[in-house]
């Protein structure tokens, strides 16, 4: 490992607020540390900004975190545009029986991640250097997770291909995901999606709460269906 979390930096984070207790439980320690990479290396790399210390808590990491909310257990996760692990580290942190993919194009941001994941001992949670539209994963994903990567037209056209059948895209996206979605209606279904929604995240803890564009792709019915035999569930 070429570095520690803090390295050469030593920024003043305020201490973890009491919402990343109950978000965390017992592996607050390792979300502590976590931070502490932000904070340290991931300034000193460019994937954090120095302003983003005082509210890395709450606008970023607890902001990913409650994320996980929206995902069944034991799960396979696929998080592009991973950067600084946002938010694919933050819901393994969280949650230890997600199996997480963090994929990540740029050799400095690949490189970091290895070095967190290593460094946390995060045996669920894998990095792969790689565009998301270039990755040819083994088996596909339940979920796909993506922050400040892209617009949602452009995320569905990478996401789908990576997802099973009835899987979901969980897009985070600020207060004009709505306008978004309206705007991207042609593009979802030209991808493959089938429905898609606007939820809530950490609403107990968090205000406000994390917004998140969900796209479920579509399920295509076996070639034995008969036709209006029945519709596909809703996701479970």
């Amino acid at each position: 490992m070429r570095d520690g979390p803090g390295s050469s930096v030593s920024r003043e984070t305020g201490g973890a607020p009491p919402a990343a207790e109950t978000v965390f439980g017992e592996r607050l320690p390792l979300a502590r540390r976590y931070v502490s990479w932000l904070t340290g290396a991931g300034i000193e790399r460019g994937l954090i900004g120095p302003r983003e210390v005082p509210r890395i808590w709450e606008r970023h990491v607890l902001n990913c975190a409650v994320v996980a909310e929206l995902v069944g257990r034991g799960r396979r996760v696929a998080d592009i545009g991973s950067g600084a692990g946002l938010p694919g580290l933050a819901m393994a942190i969280s949650r230890p029986d997600l199996t997480m993919v963090l994929i990540e194009p740029m050799l400095r941001r690949a490189d970091y991640l290895q070095e967190v994941v290593e460094d946390l001992g995060l045996e669920s949670v894998s990095v792969v250097r790689s565009r998301a539209e270039h990755y040819m994963a083994p088996e596909p994903f339940d979920v796909v997770t993506a922050r400040a990567v892209a617009k949602l037209s452009a995320l569905a056209e990478w996401s789908m291909p990576l997802l099973r059948p009835g899987g979901t895209l969980l897009a985070l996206k600020g207060q004009s995901v709505h306008e978004e979605l309206r705007g991207s209606e042609k593009a979802l279904r030209r991808a493959d999606a089938e429905r898609w929604s606007v939820e809530s995240a950490g609403s107990d803890v968090l205000n406000p709460a994390t917004v998140v564009a969900v796209v479920t792709k579509r399920v295509r019915p076996a070639a034995h269906t008969q036709k209006g035999a029945g519709r596909p569930g809703r996701k479970s």
